[in-house]
């Protein structure tokens, strides 16, 4: 997001002719998504959207008011109409006769499912009394930055007033709940021309009696806060002004991938974690301000800024004067340290008889003066998007800190919001993470057909994978492909030939810079050759001995190199073939070369063994289906040598076969899943043979 003094004013992009055409649950969700749609008005996950419908009860046939509300976990910006909670107005209303008190505000939320409306699955979550007791027929309960800025400062009441006068009210920090509906209850009572209110230290709830009358009501207070905060700073310096000047962007990102491969090292030997790096302007401004330490250290204010990024960041000790990287590192053993230990003397101090046991007590944000900003979670997408919300809490540090003074959350109420029993309830119903949640792989030859199986699968297990292939055209459609099945998050591209030592170094650069490390190095890059020896030129030799003999190689090297900085173990799985084992006809260089593979497969498994990397070999055999070296003359040379037409080899090698079975890439795929992941923990220096059976490939 831009700095507050330069942001655009919000659109108003209702449709009223495609409004119309829509239900009341339909304009609601029409809202919702327009509302989703712009980070300057509300982060992914953030905020929610309500309105009251009149609808026939399933039961009585007699017509009722249903609250439509966003159901718990969902994201207004892309959620369907089964996201929303459905609920009888009447029976929340009911609830206030057994409310007990806030000290038992939570228990009220036990209560929501009994006012469940037509039998909805979709839970409701902890905001549903702010728009249940609202009198209007519409709410949006929004996390600009501008409206949170004014929430944040310590004159909050006193700016609102100045900016909003009389339409917009304000509210002293109330955790959201059953409570902070009642009082929204009351205050719409008594200020019957407020179009809505600022919530101290939260964020911006609006109301209105049609969908599109609330939407502008929300839109317009943003735009009001917008346009106060560009006159107000306007030519004013954030956070104190520069203390130091930012990196070039090549220097910041080669420095940052090195600092996360490091910082990885340190917090990932209980769950493996996934990185991600931000050097947007907004970020470098905080991180090179006079202020950043201050600031960074009275943490966030809105709930739900720290709920995705701990009440407050780490510090990276880096010198962006000196550019000494390795000053940095020497001193984040400190740093890391004594972060956990303040995170556990939070926990000591603020702790309930009741609260949830201590969680990671690691940072998920990492600030690097001159760099940027990394953030680590137990997936990227987690890690992007804790990103997102810190810098949603620099944007609103910088405006209350110019304007007035900038206020996080009392501790002790951060705390509660932390450690909140139903926001541990909530986690504990997640999902159970997938088995390669966490890693960071890269796949050599990713744009082939074997390579897409494999990285599919990887994909599909948790993993995210760097896809590496000299193939550029098919590597970017590959990468198209795989991010809108498995998402943008979880795949990267880096077009590489493994041949070259300069490029297959980036490429590992590129995955530490993009996710934070390597855990799973699959080396699957190569070509096939076929001809008798007479025949075979120099240059074809060569070039089997660079593809699968120094290509192997390098990509190897690379991935030792990093693995044991990391000091997390590793898991390596060359693709070789039966041909390393069971010589072949008319086709010894490519014979020798996959031997080669496999004798240094063997060799490293003898290295890595002290570092916890495992390097392991899966072994094909006739997988023509998707397979690039079957597409050219391959086919065609293997099919002269057994005297058949090159569409009979595939029906040839399935009855060749032992188990008269063909091989294909989804196959090769689950080997090396098998031997990338943990249920292969034990094992290193093994071949698994997946070619259908065949006796002279047989490992002893």
């Amino acid at each position: 997001m831009a700095d507050l003094a330069q942001i655009e004013l919000l659109e108003n992009r209702w449709d009223e002719a495609h409004a119309a055409s829509l239900d009341e649950p339909g304009r609601l969700l029409y809202r919702s998504h327009l509302l989703g749609a712009d980070k300057r008005i509300t982060n992914y996950g953030g905020g929610n959207t309500s309105a009251k419908v009149i609808q026939k009860d399933p039961l009585t046939g007699k017509e009722v008011e249903v609250l439509w509300v966003k159901g718990s976990g969902g994201d207004v910006g892309t959620m369907k109409l089964d996201g929303f909670a459905t609920l009888y107005m009447e029976k929340l209303q009911h609830l206030k006769a057994v409310y007990r008190g806030e000290k038992y505000e939570d228990e009220m939320v036990g209560y929501l499912p009994h006012c469940t409306f037509n039998l909805n699955p979709r839970a409701a979550s902890i905001d549903t009394p702010l728009h249940a007791f609202i009198s209007y027929k519409h709410v949006d309960h929004m996390h600009p930055d501008a409206v949170i800025a004014i929430a944040a400062m310590k004159n909050s009441k006193a700016v609102t007033q100045t900016v909003f006068g009389d339409e917009i009210g304000w509210l002293p920090w109330r955790r959201p709940g059953f409570q902070l509906g009642l009082d929204l209850e009351r205050f719409v009572k008594e200020h019957p021309k407020a179009k809505g209110a600022v919530l101290g230290g939260h964020g911006l709830i609006a109301w209105g009696n049609s969908a599109k009358e609330c939407y502008e009501v929300t839109l317009r207070a943003i735009n009001k806060a917008v346009r106060w905060f560009a006159e107000e700073t306007r030519g004013k310096p954030g956070f104190g002004g520069a203390q130091h000047q930012a990196l070039a962007p090549a220097d910041r990102r080669r420095i940052a991938g090195q600092l996360m491969v490091e910082i990885r090292a340190r917090i990932g030997g209980a769950e493996k974690k996934v990185g991600h790096f931000d050097d947007q302007p907004a970020v470098l401004e905080f991180v090179n301000s006079h202020e950043l330490s201050k600031l960074a250290a009275m943490g966030t204010s809105c709930p739900d800024h720290f709920l995705r990024t701990k009440i407050a960041p780490l510090v990276v000790p880096f010198d962006p004067v000196s550019k000494n990287l390795d000053t940095a590192v020497s001193g984040l053993d400190k740093a890391i340290a004594d972060y956990r230990a303040e995170y556990a003397a939070y926990y000591e101090r603020c702790k309930r008889p009741d609260s949830p046991k201590m969680r990671d007590p690691n940072a998920v944000v990492y600030l690097v003066p001159g760099i940027g900003m990394i953030t680590f979670a137990r997936d990227k997408a987690t890690a992007r998007i804790a990103g997102e919300f810190y810098v949603n809490a620099i944007n609103v540090m910088r405006g209350a800190a110019l304007v007035d003074s900038y206020v996080g959350l009392p501790e002790q109420e951060a705390f509660d919001i932390e450690y909140w029993l139903l926001e541990a309830a909530k986690l504990q119903r997640m999902p159970k993470p997938k088995s390669l949640a966490g890693r960071i792989a890269l796949v050599t030859g990713g744009a082939g057909g074997i390579g897409r199986a494999i990285a599919a699968k990887l994909m599909s297990e948790g993993a995210c994978v760097v896809l590496a292939d000299i193939d550029e055209g098919s590597l970017k459609e590959t990468e198209v492909e795989f991010a809108k099945s498995f998402g943008k998050d979880q795949v990267r591209s880096f077009a590489m030939d493994v041949t070259d030592e300069n490029a297959v170094i980036a490429a590992f650069a590129h995955a530490a810079a993009e996710y934070g490390g390597l855990d799973i190095l699959v080396s699957n890059a190569g070509i096939s050759s076929a001809s008798p020896i007479e025949d075979t030129d120099l240059a074809v030799w060569d070039r089997n001995m660079d593809i699968l003999g120094k290509g192997y190689f390098l990509v190897s090297r690379e991935a030792f190199r990093l693995m044991k900085k990391q000091k997390l173990g590793g898991a390596i799985v060359f693709i070789a073939s039966k041909n390393g084992l069971a010589a072949s006809v008319n086709a010894s260089a490519y014979c020798a070369a996959k031997a080669a593979e496999i004798h240094l497969a063997r060799c490293l498994a003898l290295e890595g063994a002290d570092h916890g990397i495992r390097v392991n070999v899966v072994n094909p055999d006739a997988v023509l289906r998707g397979s690039k070296i079957w597409t050219g003359e391959w086919r065609a040379q293997r099919a002269s040598a057994y005297n058949m037409k090159p569409d009979e080899l595939e029906e040839h090698y399935r009855k060749r076969s032992m188990l008269k079975l063909s091989v294909y890439p989804e196959d090769i795929a689950e080997a090396t899943y098998f031997l990338a992941s943990d249920l292969s923990a034990k094992s290193t220096g093994n071949i698994i043979n997946v070619d259908a059976g065949n006796a002279q490939s047989f490992t002893r």
